[in-house]
């Protein structure tokens, strides 16, 4: 395991990278390492993930509690939804969350990148569920997330952004690239009208080959041959279904 230094400068490398692929705006998201001594790195709130220096970046407890008191800097409110992750997965060593506009724009949407279509996105994401709407700095942005951690590494918060996690810092920031990448590339498809997804034969050889190189984490299936016209069906259902405790009315 990498030591807090290297962790630290790790973090600050991917802040940047987030903030210069316009993946994070202002002082938007936050990411966080676990350490060897079981505590956790995290990003302050109120600074800009692209201009990180190591004093500000925090060392926290399994409680959420700051390890040095006289820090000027203070945790994220979001924190709570990266202390859910540890807490459920005990396979997760870093969380990175963000604001990527278009998997942004599909959470803002209600709608779940849950097509097959790039082989890539398919064996290392699987299907990216939408979490409920939660208010952001309370109880209710880790409740969101508990039905889906379990079974994805990669979340979509509804009216939010997107939150990814991995057996590294790297790991959890690639899934963030792919998952953006996806999206936009789903994006333009629907707007070209022609939408192929993978059939079923094609994802079970990506499935077996994600067996062969050994990789970690956890994905649920994504859906398989659906053509333009059904792809573009569910999204338009996805779209009209009120949002989750709301009315139809």
């Amino acid at each position: 395991m990498q030591t807090d230094q290297k962790l630290k400068k790790e973090i600050i490398e991917i802040g940047y990278r987030m903030w210069l692929r316009g993946f994070i705006a202002a002082n938007d998201g936050n990411i966080s390492a676990l350490t060897a001594g079981g505590k956790i790195i995290t990003t302050p709130t109120g600074v800009s993930k692209g201009f990180m220096q190591p004093e500000m970046l925090l060392l926290v407890n399994r409680e959420g509690l700051p390890v040095r008191k006289n820090n000027p800097y203070r945790i994220s409110s979001e924190f709570k939804m990266h202390l859910e992750v540890y807490n459920q997965r005990k396979d997760v060593m870093a969380v990175v969350h963000a604001h990527p506009p278009y998997c942004t724009a599909f959470s803002v949407a209600g709608i779940a990148l849950d097509h097959c279509v790039l082989p890539e996105a398919v064996v290392s994401l699987g299907a990216i569920p939408v979490a409920e709407y939660a208010t952001p700095s309370t109880e209710e942005i880790p409740l969101s997330i508990r039905p889906h951690i379990q079974n994805s590494d990669v979340i979509l918060l509804q009216n939010h952004g997107l939150l990814c996690v991995g057996k590294s810092l790297q790991d959890a920031y690639f899934k963030l690239e792919t998952a953006e990448h996806s999206a936009k590339i789903m994006y333009l498809s629907m707007n070209l009208g022609n939408v192929q997804t993978l059939n079923e034969e094609q994802v079970d050889k990506l499935m077996q080959l994600r067996s062969g190189y050994g990789m970690s984490g956890k994905i649920t299936s994504c859906k398989t041959g659906l053509g333009t016209e059904q792809v573009i069906r569910e999204t338009i259902e996805e779209i009209k279904k009120p949002p989750a405790g709301g009315s139809d009315k």
